[in-house]
């Protein structure tokens, strides 16, 4: 059954086709904004290693994933470690506390994209350190990204869009080890663009425009993640640089599996 799936998606053309729509939507905001070209993450949950072997053909570098467990097993993959020697790993998904030496073990991690409380700020930075005095890491700073909940949804993980400054305060002051690069959102699902702009996306930017006020920092230097298959070309006219596209690439997710 596996065979047959993969059999009919053509990861390669989905990643040139994503990458086109993404130069087109940049294209159109470049008049209006000095922002970055969007990176494109390649979110491969529950997807198999071969997918990921083929977007990797293809010039695709950075991959995205939501499940500690599912990374540690394709980070480590005997195929992964020898055919594709510069992934970049990001974690997108809910990083529990006792879950990060798991996730930060990992080679090619690049990226944290979910730090969501002072807690798990506080958990990364002190990890790092250690890991750096061990000789694990030998990058300085571990790259995240602030997690914004911008939906107000109660599933939905991230601080409150009123304390994004000050959880973007405290890893730029009190967490040396860590590289604070941004912020990302996922938001609400299936919102209707004909009844206007994303209402998250506008809360986003705006966190954003207050971060780089207050810390008086150019705001092509910070990231703005948020858009995924559905809605990246959106997301890239409101000011993404960071787009995290699945679906689109690799066919339909399967569900992941439920606990017995």
């Amino acid at each position: 059954m596996i065979r047959k799936v993969m059999a009919e998606i053509d990861v390669k053309l989905g990643i040139r086709q994503t990458l086109q729509k993404i130069e087109e939507a940049y294209g159109k905001r470049a008049t209006i904004s000095n922002a970055p070209k969007p990176l494109l993450i390649a979110v491969s949950k529950t997807k198999p290693i071969d997918l990921i072997l083929d977007a990797y053909s293809e010039g695709q570098r950075d991959f995205g994933e939501n499940y500690v467990q599912e990374l540690v097993e394709k980070a480590n993959d005997a195929r992964i470690l020898e055919h594709c020697q510069d992934i970049r790993w990001h974690f997108i998904g809910h990083l529990q506390s006792n879950k990060i030496n798991k996730v930060l073990n990992l080679p090619n991690l690049h990226m944290i994209q979910t730090v969501h409380s002072l807690k798990l700020a506080e958990g990364l930075n002190k990890a790092w350190e250690k890991q750096k005095a061990e000789g694990v890491q030998t990058q300085s700073k571990l790259n995240v990204l602030v997690q914004i909940n911008t939906s107000g949804e109660d599933e939905k993980n991230g601080v409150q869009p009123e304390d994004a400054v000050g959880l973007f305060r405290y890893v730029l002051e009190k967490c040396p080890h860590l590289n604070c690069e941004g912020v990302m959102t996922i938001g609400r699902f299936g919102h209707d663009y004909t009844a206007g702009p994303n209402p998250d996306f506008g809360v986003l930017t705006k966190c954003h425009q207050e971060i780089c006020t207050t810390f008086e920092r150019d705001p092509s230097e910070l990231q703005v993640s948020m858009g995924m298959s559905d809605d990246f070309v959106q997301a890239i006219e409101a000011g993404s640089t960071i787009v995290r596209v699945g679906s689109a690439i690799f066919g339909a997710r399967a569900k992941k599996p439920t606990d017995a």
